[in-house]
């Protein structure tokens, strides 16, 4: 498994890949949407995918002595190693930004632990739709992408616009206190992420398995 990850770095993944995962930087910009974050994170596996179906890597990678499904599983990871990169490359700009910016986000939510909790739900939820659809024709990366991003971008709508409302203010804090109280959001958006992940593997393979390559 770890030889097919490697190929998936080295030979299937775009560039865009490695750009849009170091985007996770952006939470040090100010009066910014951090949750653009995540919508890059759902982008680059969107362009990696859709340069693998340009350069035949599924069909190259069936030529392979391995099973579908860890065919399947070496793309999972691919993608569940850009994201996570991605927010641990933002946390010590989040960190920073509290320093070096600390009169908060006009444009929305915070850098802070509901915001990571939030981010853990919306790559569930593009993860399992755009992972389990395109692996029904290992083709369809375009319209796999467009039904995931529906409820992704909805859901990043949802975070930047709810700290707005003044009873959902704490969501928007940065105080010690605050964070504390946000921890559910934190620990149900990573248990939702690890779940779906798991649920996505299942499923595609399932679907994959039907496809005649």
């Amino acid at each position: 498994m770890f030889n097919l990850l490697y190929k998936e770095l080295r030979i299937a993944a775009h560039p865009n890949l490695f750009v849009f995962t170091a985007l996770g930087m952006l939470v040090i910009v100010p009066a910014y949407p951090y949750g653009m974050v995540f919508l890059f994170g759902c982008l680059g596996p969107f362009i990696t995918f859709m340069y693998g179906r340009e350069t035949n890597d599924i069909y190259y990678t069936a030529l392979l002595p391995v099973k579908k499904s860890d065919t399947v599983k070496s793309k999972i990871m691919l993608v569940v190693l850009a994201q996570m990169t991605q927010l641990l490359i933002s946390l010590p700009f989040a960190f920073l930004r509290v320093r070096v910016i600390p009169e908060g986000n006009p444009a929305g939510i915070e850098a802070n632990v509901a915001y990571y909790g939030f981010g853990f739900m919306i790559y569930a939820v593009f993860n399992f739709i755009f992972l389990t659809y395109f692996f029904k024709t290992a083709y369809k990366v375009g319209n796999a992408f467009l039904l995931a991003m529906i409820p992704a971008s909805l859901g990043v709508m949802f975070m930047e616009v709810i700290v707005h409302f003044p009873q959902f203010r704490w969501l928007d804090s940065i105080e010690s206190k605050m964070m504390i109280r946000q921890l559910p959001i934190l620990i149900i958006g990573l248990l939702a992420y690890v779940i779906m992940m798991f649920a996505t593997y299942r499923v595609s393979v399932k679907h994959f398995e039907q496809v005649d390559l």
